[in-house]
């Protein structure tokens, strides 16, 4: 009896695990106009939000906000780009971030410094 407790224990365990690891994924943390927020990494462009369309669960609660200082401005509205890393869930077909589970701001170096990034537009 003692044996079929454990392995339901574990299997309940199993069930409730989540299917994949969160993916830590670094770049330029973009947001170039309202509304609309992506990640660039070596494997290109990972949405996260889109005016009017899709939004990654967690954004409001888990996506890192800007650091003044560590902030690239591409026009006089305030829009620009910062350099981040994020713990997410990806949909690699469609190139977007599902989930965000956290986030932290780095400084612009260390995204300048990585050659397999390209610059944001």
């Amino acid at each position: 009896m003692r044996g079929a407790a454990l392995t339901l224990s574990i299997l309940m365990l199993a069930l409730a695990a989540p299917a994949g690891a969160a993916e830590n994924r670094c770049g330029w943390y973009v947001n170039p106009t309202p509304g609309n927020w992506y990640l660039t990494d070596r494997d290109g462009n990972w949405w996260m939000r889109s005016q009017g369309g899709m939004e990654a669960e967690g954004f409001e609660d888990h996506a890192p906000a800007f650091d003044t200082k560590e902030y690239v401005k591409l026009q006089p509205n305030g829009y620009g780009y910062g350099c981040a890393c994020l713990s997410v869930d990806t949909d690699k077909a469609e190139q977007n971030i599902t989930r965000i589970y956290s986030g932290k701001i780095l400084p612009l170096a260390r995204c300048r410094g990585d050659k397999a990034l390209k610059k944001p537009d």
